[in-house]
């Protein structure tokens, strides 16, 4: 059996420099989100302390993608997490969204299949309705561009469009990218 790859260390200095221990030079929060994009895991640590600081660094880079306009996380998310940070369902918060980025990363069949999937210990919790809304609401908004996708979920390999329609859709698509760009 293959051992999992250790992840990155990136150690921080005092002067709140980033060291990348395997390359032996310093790195940006931009290089540490291209490790991740390639798939790597990565922990940052500080040097003189040994504190784990992999997280305030996640979170850092995911604000700066936000403040850019990369926006990932619509408002009403945003809103809805940090109203979770002072209500009782704080507890379930980061079992849901870890649950439903595995679910990103196994693909838009099972996404539909587990949150169908009987019997779920969750569905006799108060407001799992309501959890299930936003979670589907959420998982629109991250599947939108991608291709299986529609605004209103997988799409059914079984429905054939017209292709006048489907040229259309595309047409579509490519207008709205191109207002995207435009305001970039």
């Amino acid at each position: 059996m293959a051992e999992p790859a250790k992840p990155l260390l990136i150690k921080r200095y005092a002067s709140r420099r980033l060291y990348n221990t395997e390359t032996s030079d310093y790195v940006t929060l931009e290089d540490i989100a291209g490790f991740i994009r390639a798939g790597r895991e990565v922990q940052i640590v500080d040097l003189k302390s040994g504190d784990d600081l992999t997280r305030q660094y996640l979170l850092q880079i995911v604000a700066e993608h936000e403040s850019k306009g990369d926006t990932v996380l619509p408002t009403n998310v945003l809103t809805d997490l940090v109203r979770s940070y002072t209500s009782n369902i704080q507890s379930v918060v980061p079992q849901f969204l870890a649950a439903s980025f595995e679910m990103l990363r196994d693909g838009p069949t099972k996404v539909i299949e587990n949150m169908n999937a009987i019997p779920n210990p969750l569905t006799s919790m108060p407001g799992f309705d309501l959890m299930k809304k936003q979670q589907e609401a959420f998982m629109k908004t991250m599947m939108g561009g991608v291709p299986g996708w529609g605004a209103s979920g997988p799409a059914k390999e079984d429905a054939a469009q017209d292709p006048a329609e489907e040229l259309a859709e595309i047409k579509k698509q490519f207008a709205e990218l191109q207002k995207k760009l435009s305001k970039l």
